[in-house]
C-alpha cells in the first residue's frame, strides 16, 4: 500500500513556490482547488500558470511575504468557484507556503450579520440585545433619539441601567423583567408591554416594549423600544371625543354646542386659535357664533363671511375638509395680511364650518384632519338634533296655540250664530210680513244668514293659521287691493293708494286680510266711509310693511288688543271675526299686525316685517 504524504491529509489547499514564485508541490486538495495536477504545475512560475491571479491579491501579498520575510493573511473570493478563501502565506530562505482555506459559510455569517446590523442601525426603534445575564451586548444608535440614553452608556450594562436611565419606575421594570425572562427560558414566543417612560426632552411618552429570541454567540433575548405616543395620545383623543359626543347630544342650543365643540377642540386637539360659523338662513352669510380665547385674542373677534368670500366659503360650499399649508402660498386670502401660516377647515354639514389655524405652517397633519373630521361630523349630528327638538317644540307650541284659537273660536262660533239664529226665529215668528225686519236692526232675514256663512268662513281661515301659508307669488299691491274690495263691502272710489308697491304673499290669504280690515271699517262707518293706504319703513327706515287708515268710528285706545283677540266679545269685531282674522293671516305671513288711531282719527292697522316689499317705480 503507497504511504500519503502528510500534506495530502490536510483539509487545506497547500502548495509551495520556490524564490522565483515556480511550483515546488502541491496537495490533493490545491489540485482539486486549481484544477490542474502536480505534473502539470511543478517548475512552472505561477503568474504564467495562472495569470488571473494578477490582478488580485496575491502578488502583493506574496512579494510581501518574500522581501520582508513575514507571514502574510489575506481573504479573496475565488470567481471560478464562487468560494472565499483566506490565503496565509509563511517564507523561508527557499521559497513560500501557502495554505489556502473555504472560509465561505463564515464571510456569509459576517454578510448577514452585517445587514442584520445595519437593518438594525437603520431602523428608527430603538433595538438592544441581552446576554443570560441580562447584561447588554449590543444598542443601535435609535437609544438615543427614543429613549434619550446614548449606547455608550449601555453597552456592558445590566438591564436596569437602561430602565432607570429612560426614567421606567420600579413597579414596570420588574414588567420589563418578567418580559425578558419568560422569552429568554420560552415559556413565550414574544411578549409586548406598552410602558410609560421619559424621553429625550424630558416629557412624559409611552412605549411600545416588545421582547423577541435572538441566536447569537453571546445575546439571547432583543428588547426593540417604539415611541408610540402619538398613536396613544389618539387613541386618547379619540376616547374623549365620545365623551365630547355625548355633552354635545345633551345640549339643545346651537350656540351652547358650538362653544362645546370649539372648547374641547382646543382643549384636547391642542388647537388654541379656532371658531365656528353658522349659516343665517334668511340672510345668507356664515355668522361667527363661537371662538376661543386664543382667536379672539389674535384676530379680536371673528369676521363674518358673505357669499364667495375667503377661504372659508369656499370650503363651506365645497362641502368637503381642506388642509392649507401654507397661507402665504395662496391668493385670494379673506385678510392676505392674516397672522395664520396654516389652517384646517372643516363643514359642519350645511350648519356651518369650523375652523382652527396655527401661526406656523406645516402645522397640522392627517391625523388632525381625521380627528376634526370626527369633531365637526359628531358636531353635526348634535345641530341636526337640536333643529328636530326644535321643530318639535315649534309644532307642539303651534299645536296648543292652534287649540287655544280653536276653542275660542268655538265660543265665538256658538255665541254669535246662536244671537243669528235667535234673530231669523224671532222674525219667522212675526205676523207674516213680506218684508222680516228683527227687533234691534234693520237687517233681513237674508242679511242675517248672510252674517252667519261669512262668520263660517272666517272661522275656517283663522282655523288655517295653525299651518304655513301656501305657495307666495310676487303680488302688485294695487291689484289685489282691487281684488279685496270687489269682495268686500266697500265701493271701489272710497280706496286711496298712496304708492304701488310689489310684496311676496298668498294671494288668497292676503286677498282676504285686506277684505276683512275693509269690512272692519264699513262696519263702523255711520254712513260712507273712505280708508288711506300707505307704506311704511321707506322713509324713516324701519320695518317694512303697510298701513290701512280708515275715517270710520275710530276703535278706541283701550280696545287696541282686544279686537285682535277672538275671545274678545267686543262690537268692534262687526261680522266674523274681524280685525283678529287679520292679525292671524299677517303672522301666518311671519309678518306683525298692530292697531292704533290716526292722527286725525280714525282707525290705523299696521302690518310690518314685510321683508319683500318694494316700491314700484312710476
Amino acid at each position: 500500500m503507497r504511504s500519503v504524504p502528510t500534506l495530502d491529509r490536510v483539509t487545506d489547499a497547500f502548495f509551495a513556490l520556490d524564490t522565483g514564485f515556480r511550483f515546488t508541490y502541491l496537495n490533493e486538495r490545491a489540485e482539486t482547488l486549481l484544477k490542474r495536477s502536480r505534473e502539470e504545475l511543478i517548475g512552472r512560475v505561477m503568474w504564467d500558470e495562472f495569470p488571473q491571479t494578477v490582478e488580485t491579491q496575491f502578488p502583493d501579498g506574496f512579494h510581501h511575504a518574500m522581501d520582508e520575510q513575514v507571514p502574510v493573511s489575506f481573504e479573496i473570493y475565488h470567481t471560478p468557484l464562487e468560494t472565499w478563501f483566506e490565503a496565509r502565506a509563511y517564507p523561508s530562505e527557499t521559497g513560500l507556503s501557502v495554505y489556502m482555506r473555504d472560509v465561505s459559510e463564515r464571510k456569509a455569517q459576517e454578510t448577514t450579520l452585517a445587514q442584520h446590523a445595519a437593518v438594525v442601525e437603520a431602523i428608527r426603534d430603538a433595538v438592544v440585545t441581552l446576554d443570560r445575564d441580562r447584561e447588554i451586548v449590543t444598542a443601535n444608535g435609535a437609544t438615543k433619539s427614543v429613549l434619550g440614553v446614548d449606547r455608550s452608556q449601555l453597552i456592558g450594562e445590566h438591564i436596569e441601567t437602561l430602565t432607570e436611565l429612560a426614567g421606567i419606575d420600579a413597579e414596570h421594570a420588574v414588567e420589563i423583567g418578567r418580559a425578558i425572562t419568560d422569552v429568554d427560558i420560552g415559556n413565550s414566543g414574544r411578549r409586548q408591554l406598552e410602558l410609560p417612560y421619559t424621553g429625550p426632552d424630558g416629557i412624559d411618552r409611552m412605549g411600545e416594549f416588545r421582547f423577541v429570541p435572538v441566536e447569537d454567540d453571546t445575546a439571547t433575548v432583543a428588547v426593540v423600544v417604539r415611541d408610540v405616543t402619538d398613536r396613544y395620545e389618539y387613541d386618547r383623543v379619540v376616547t374623549s371625543l365620545h365623551e365630547v359626543t355625548r355633552w354635545l347630544l345633551e345640549s339643545d342650543d346651537p350656540e351652547e354646542i358650538c362653544a362645546i365643540a370649539v372648547h374641547s377642540g382646543s382643549d384636547l386637539l391642542d388647537l388654541p386659535i379656532s371658531g365656528v360659523w353658522l349659516l343665517e338662513e334668511e340672510q345668507g352669510y356664515l355668522e361667527p357664533v363661537a371662538g376661543t380665547a386664543g382667536a379672539h385674542d389674535e384676530f379680536g373677534g371673528l369676521p363674518r363671511f358673505n357669499p364667495g368670500e375667503g377661504l372659508v366659503w369656499d370650503v363651506f360650499e365645497a362641502g368637503g375638509v381642506e388642509l392649507f399649508d401654507d397661507l402665504e402660498t395662496l391668493d385670494d386670502l379673506y385678510n392676505p395680511e392674516t397672522p395664520l401660516g396654516s389652517e384646517i377647515i372643516a363643514p359642519i354639514g350645511t350648519h356651518g364650518v369650523l375652523m382652527t389655524g396655527s401661526l406656523e405652517p406645516h402645522r397640522f397633519d392627517e391625523s388632525d384632519v381625521d380627528l376634526i373630521s370626527t369633531l365637526v361630523e359628531n358636531t353635526r349630528a348634535a345641530l341636526d338634533r337640536a333643529d328636530r327638538e326644535q321643530i318639535l317644540r315649534d309644532r307642539t307650541a303651534e299645536l296648543e296655540r292652534q287649540t287655544e284659537r280653536l276653542e275660542a273660536v268655538a265660543d265665538v262660533l256658538s255665541n254669535d250664530l246662536q244671537r243669528q239664529l235667535e234673530a231669523v226665529t224671532d222674525a219667522l215668528e212675526n205676523d207674516g210680513d213680506d218684508q222680516w225686519t228683527f227687533p234691534l236692526a234693520e237687517d233681513t232675514v237674508k242679511t242675517t244668514l248672510d252674517r252667519a256663512e261669512r262668520l263660517v268662513d272666517d272661522v275656517r281661515e283663522f282655523a288655517r293659521n295653525a299651518t304655513a301659508v301656501g305657495t307666495r307669488s310676487r303680488l302688485h299691491l294695487e291689484s289685489t287691493i282691487d281684488d279685496a274690495v270687489g269682495t268686500s263691502r266697500l265701493e271701489k272710489d272710497a280706496l286711496v293708494v298712496d304708492a304701488a308697491a310689489t310684496l311676496r304673499a298668498d294671494p288668497d290669504r292676503l286677498v282676504h286680510l285686506l277684505e276683512t280690515a275693509f269690512d272692519s271699517a264699513a262696519a263702523r262707518a255711520d254712513g260712507d266711509v273712505t280708508i288711506q293706504i300707505g307704506l311704511l319703513g321707506f322713509e324713516d327706515g324701519g320695518s317694512r310693511g303697510f298701513f290701512v287708515l280708515d275715517d270710520a268710528a275710530e276703535i278706541p285706545p283701550n280696545a287696541h288688543d282686544r279686537v285682535l283677540d277672538p275671545t274678545a266679545d267686543d262690537d268692534t269685531a262687526a261680522d266674523g271675526l274681524g280685525l283678529a282674522l287679520v292679525r292671524a293671516i299677517a303672522e301666518a305671513h311671519d309678518w306683525e299686525c298692530s292697531v292704533t288711531n290716526g292722527q286725525n282719527g280714525g282707525t290705523r292697522i299696521e302690518i310690518r316685517d314685510i321683508t319683500t316689499l318694494e316700491r314700484e317705480l312710476e
